[in-house]
């Protein structure tokens, strides 16, 4: 007895099951190329800026900060008691900050990243524990009567800062932070009658110095 083998599909079935086969195809969900290209780009800009370098320290922030350091000493040296050159000081510390945060925010715009990404933060967090530290050492030391001690303290607690928010940032930002706080051990051993030019030579001097150096290697 002979097995009748299965015939083969006619032709209009053969045509039949292609068009099932596109229609199939064509309304099955797709993703377009580009949309998975943004997915990964995406995806590799947030790893470059969990792992990559604080790159937002601006150079002219540094600079803008120096002269407002040499601005304050001459006035501060001029002040006829200590409770004003205290005043003047720190006034020119509130006036520095405003001008380096303003200019680390559009430096940071213009690179097309943000201050709150996690290397902005990373710097943010070493940074500000030394500087709160200095402000309470301020309180401590002027009540204790003993204003010769300051410019040793800021200059050595904004070096720490510097460094430990350096840490995540270009190499010659904990650089600059290490000259501070070399420069602030020194001022420890001066007579008060040093402290404007100790400061002036910190805070004006070497962010000029460091500032030029970074504004040029570092955009800005």
């Amino acid at each position: 007895m002979k097995i009748a083998k299965p015939e083969k599909p006619t032709e209009p079935a053969g045509e039949a099951m292609k068009l099932v086969a596109l229609y199939t195809s064509a309304v099955r969900p797709t993703v377009a190329i580009h949309d998975h290209a943004i997915e990964n780009l995406r995806y590799i800009r947030e790893t470059m800026e969990r792992a990559g370098a604080f790159t937002g320290v601006p150079g002219w922030g540094g600079i803008a900060m120096g002269i407002t350091a040499l601005v304050t000493a001459v006035v501060a040296h001029s002040q006829p008691t200590t409770d004003r050159w205290l005043i003047a000081w720190l006034s020119g510390a509130a006036l520095a900050c405003l001008a380096g945060g303003i200019l680390m925010e559009r430096k940071s715009r213009r690179n097309g990243t943000s201050l709150l990404a996690p290397a902005g933060r990373k710097f943010a967090f070493g940074f500000a524990p030394p500087i709160a530290a200095g402000g309470i050492l301020t309180v401590a030391i002027w009540r204790a009567g003993h204003p010769g001690l300051l410019p040793g303290a800021w200059l050595t607690l904004y070096g720490t800062a510097v460094i430990t928010g350096g840490a995540s940032s270009v190499r010659v930002v904990p650089i600059m932070g290490a000259c501070f706080v070399a420069l602030g051990a020194f001022a420890c051993l001066v007579p008060l009658g040093w402290a404007d030019y100790i400061l002036a030579l910190g805070f004006g001097g070497l962010h000029l110095l460091f500032g030029w150096i970074i504004a040029r290697r570092h955009g800005g």
